[in-house]
Parts: C-alpha cells; structure tokens; sequence
C-alpha cells in the first residue's frame, strides 16, 4: 500500500504546477512563497534547537497558541517552526506575531520533499495537530529518530473506518507516534485500535484558546443591536437562513424591536438569502451595503469575513448553523468565550464532547423544531446573561487542559 501511495503522490507532484496555478487565480496561494510546499525555503534554517509544530488550517494552529505562547519563554529553545497548509493560516500566524516562530508551508508529501525538508530543518521533535496524517514525512522523521507527537488527536468513525480497509499500511503508519495526546474518549479508542502504542486522554485543546481580537464594527451598529432585542444565527448553511427567517417572524409577534442577525458560513450565498428572506416580506440589509443602517430592518446579514467575534461580543444568545443539516456542526467554543449562550441543531458529530461539556454546564440546548427555537430564545430573552459564569468555567477546563498537554510533551522536547 506504501508503495502505491508514492506512486499517487508523486503523481499529484506532476501536476502541481497546474493545481498551483489554479490556486493563484483563486487567491488561495501567496505568490511568493508557494514554491515553500516544493522545498524552495525563504527562510534560511537558524542553529540551535528547533520545535515543529504542524496544523492544517486557521482552527488547528489556533489551537496551539498557548501551548506556543508558554515555549517561546524557554531559552532551550532557539525558534519554534510552524508549518500549515492554507493561505489564510500563514496570515493568522504572521498576525499574531508570537515569539520565536518561524512560519513555512508544508511540503508536499512526496519521499524526496520531506527528505529535503527535513534535512533543511532538522527539528528536535514534530508535533501534528488534530488528524494531521502524512506516510512519507512520519516514515522519514522516523528514520531520522526524531519523536512525533500527535497533540489533540481527532479520528472520526469515518476515517477510522477508512484507514482499517487498509490495516497494514495503518499499522506501519500509526506505530510511527511516539506519543498520542487524543482530544476524546472516541479518538483514544480509535488510535489504539490503528496501532499508536502510547495513548493518554487529555482533552480538546480547543478549550485552552483565548480571545484577544479588537471589536471592529461602527458605533452606529452597535448603538442599533444594544437598543434591540437581538439574536444572531452564525455559520449558517443552505436551508437554515430560511429556518431562522421563520424563527424571527414568530418572534416578532412577541418582541416589536427585534434583530436577527445572520452570519452565514459562505459569504457568496449572501445574494441567495437576501433574495429568500426578502420573498418572505422581511426587511434586510448586508454588512457591506455601505448604506445608512434602516432602523427598522428585521434581518442583518454579515457578509464579510472576520467580523464574527465582534458581533459575538454584543449578541450573547447564539444558534451555530451546520447543525440542522448532515453537516456535523461548528465548532461552539469561539462563542462560548465571548461568554454567549448557544443552541444548536441535532447534527454535531463533529464537536460532540465539546457540546457535552456544554450541555452538562447549561450553556448550550439542542433544538429540532421551530417552535423549539422560539421557546428558547423567549426564556433566553427574559434573563441576564451570566458571561462571566460561562468564561469562567471555560477557562478552568481549558487551563487544566493546557498545563496537563505541557507536562506530557515537554519530555518529548
């Protein structure tokens, strides 16, 4: 199976040129330093001890920001490398501008590639965040005896089932962990049965997060949502904008002054939903608009990305979309921080023991129904919201969580 797996990644090396093209034309690769991920380094290699951390995308390398944070204070350490995929994950790292870090993209996952990358780099450990599997680079960290570390370890059911078709080559990959810190009881399980020998259950690190991000909308807005009653429905997907639509017209028989705002996952559906709600006889404006804000609007559609927070910060009462539907939900903890109150859908595969926790500290409900909604939002309208219980809570898990996922890797380092 190894062995047909090079002959596929070294096929899509082929053709990367062309995918890669593809990708500029979209703005999804930084004309600069795409060459990174064919080992064509900007940045030269620095002398000293090197710690690598891997994540795929912006909510894996936000994960590890603390954990970071806290090596970035140790002099053993000379820089702390951070690979990722996507272009809008090197621009949160740069942002952030943490201590230390050194930022490229991952390399692609030929036998070569990561020989050469690894050569270049040399780091004394590599740490893979959430479900980060790549054959040819474990098999070759591996061989140059340098301990992989799998730090927050997610397997669902379907990749589980996915990677036992395939046992063999599964074993030879998953016995390459020095050490599994898995994020679940299920992932735990999940990682065993594939063949990683040193397992501990620590939990998400997604809780350990901190929210330290500017508001970043007009006076004149927020002077509108605090004069209102308002909800907002965020990361919303196809069929649910009309859902809370028929939420908010229920609403509005009870509270005159109410405000919906919608959030919706893909910015470039905002045409399609004005278009639904507005048949629905409900007044809407967008974010982007550049028009006087209507008082008397029923719904606000937010149709710029990285404004989330901002709203999170004056709307305490949250549905999290991608859970009406068989999507598996979002994740709830970026709201959660903001000391918000969520509801969901039934659909939460994705992030069931965050919900959990969740459910068991009364800070999320499930809803199936409209009318469900409504009853909710009604209780959740006739209360204060109590925001610093909620942060409070969060920040006891997540610290636990953080300084426990120390203790384990700093023997690794």
């Amino acid at each position: 199976m190894l062995f047909l797996y090079r002959i596929l990644i070294n096929i899509i090396f082929l053709i990367s040129p062309l995918i890669i093209i593809y990708r500029l034309i979209k703005k999804k690769e930084d004309i600069k330093r795409f060459k990174e991920k064919l080992c064509f380094f900007t940045k030269k290699n620095i002398y000293g001890k090197i710690v690598w951390f891997h994540g795929a995308s912006v909510g894996e390398l936000q994960s590890i920001v603390p954990l970071i944070e806290r090596l970035g204070k140790r002099k053993d350490i000379k820089k702390i490398l951070v690979t990722s995929n996507t272009l809008s994950s090197s621009k949160v790292i740069q942002k952030l501008r943490l201590k230390k870090v050194i930022h490229q993209f991952f390399p692609i996952d030929t036998n070569f590639h990561t020989k050469k990358f690894l050569s270049n780099w040399n780091p004394s450990s590599a740490f893979f965040i959430d479900s980060e599997v790549w054959p040819n680079m474990y098999l070759n960290l591996k061989k140059n005896k340098i301990p992989i570390i799998l730090i927050n370890g997610r397997i669902t059911k379907k990749s589980f089932n996915r990677w036992s078709i395939f046992s063999n080559f599964s074993k030879k990959i998953f016995t390459c962990f020095d050490l599994c810190l898995a994020a679940n009881k299920e992932s735990k399980i999940y990682l065993e049965k594939l063949g990683a020998n040193k397992t501990k259950l620590l939990g998400n690190l997604k809780f350990s997060q901190s929210e330290n991000e500017k508001i970043n909308i007009s006076k004149n807005l927020k002077k509108l949502i605090l004069s209102k009653t308002t909800w907002c429905a965020s990361s919303t997907h196809n069929n649910e904008e009309e859902f809370c639509g028929l939420v908010h017209k229920k609403l509005k028989n009870k509270y005159k002054n109410l405000l919906t705002i919608i959030i919706p996952r893909h910015i470039n559906r905002v045409n399609l939903i004005t278009k639904q709600l507005n048949k629905m006889g409900l007044v809407t404006q967008t974010f982007q608009s550049n028009e006087k804000i209507n008082k008397k609007i029923d719904i606000y559609i937010v149709d710029a990305y990285g404004k989330t927070k901002s709203f999170y910060y004056f709307c305490k009462n949250v549905f999290l979309g991608g859970s009406l539907i068989k999507h598996g939900g979002q994740n709830p903890l970026e709201a959660v921080r903001y000391g918000c109150n969520v509801l969901h859908g039934p659909n939460i595969s994705n992030f069931k023991e965050i919900y959990d926790f969740l459910k068991t500290n009364k800070i999320s409900k499930k809803i199936v129904t409209k009318d469900n909604m409504v009853n909710s939002l009604i209780k959740l309208f006739s209360k204060k919201t109590d925001s610093k219980r909620i942060q409070k809570k969060l920040n006891y898990i997540g610290q636990k969580i953080l300084d426990s996922t120390y203790e384990e890797i700093k023997v690794k380092l």
